[in-house]
């Protein structure tokens, strides 16, 4: 290459920079188990943060899904940074139109038997207990079996399914992307009441 003239030497850079961005653009492929953990504990992406994602999250959709909307999950980020959530009045709260909006319960638990597996194509669902525990199950939407077909309405289908339950607590929040399938609101003893954070970030194909 040392023998090219310097015309087509830069050429075949830009032909390489444009390749590798073309690569970038694809999402999925640009990402890696390593590299995708690599930048989730690079920790760019909290902004001042200091809740930490649950390790149940899917690293390779999150890089996915946050590169390609940044700028609406740094909201929905901000707003679970700045807000003073243990005082916040329960309701809807709107982040960034119909891209990212939030909504503030608190009830009452379930049992088991009352609860459901369930997973959304149009949003992805950020789950965070703000007073109290709750079981969340998680599972692959690939390893379950559908008993209710998607519904548009309701942006949820749901399912039965085997999957592993982690207990929900004010230390860590929870990510459910389309491919998970995920049964929460499950009673923990003693903790009747749960004052919980939803935050609705919308799907980027």
């Amino acid at each position: 290459m040392n023998n090219l003239p310097i015309y087509k030497k830069l050429l075949l850079l830009l032909t390489f920079l444009s390749f590798t961005g073309s690569i970038l653009a694809q999402g999925t492929a640009a990402w890696t188990e390593k590299t995708a953990a690599k930048w989730l504990q690079s920790k760019e992406w909290k902004n001042g943060l200091k809740l930490e994602v649950h390790p149940s999250v899917n690293k390779i959709i999150f890089a996915e899904q946050y590169h390609k909307n940044k700028a609406v999950w740094d909201k929905a980020f901000a707003f679970l940074r700045d807000s003073n959530l243990l005082t916040l009045k329960l309701g809807k709260y709107v982040i960034d139109g119909d891209n990212a909006y939030a909504t503030i319960t608190e009830a009452p638990s379930k049992t088991f038997e009352q609860s459901a597996w369930e997973s959304h194509r149009k949003y992805i669902d950020l789950q965070y207990v703000i007073k109290g525990q709750e079981k969340i199950g998680v599972a692959p939407i690939a390893t379950a079996t559908i008993i209710k077909p998607y519904d548009d309405s309701r942006d949820a289908a749901n399912y039965n399914a085997e999957g592993q339950y982690y207990i929900a607590t004010p230390a860590t929040f929870f990510l459910f992307f389309p491919g998970d399938a995920h049964r929460p609101n499950i009673k923990v003893d003693g903790f009747d009441l749960v004052k919980k954070l939803v935050i609705k970030i919308k799907v980027v194909d």
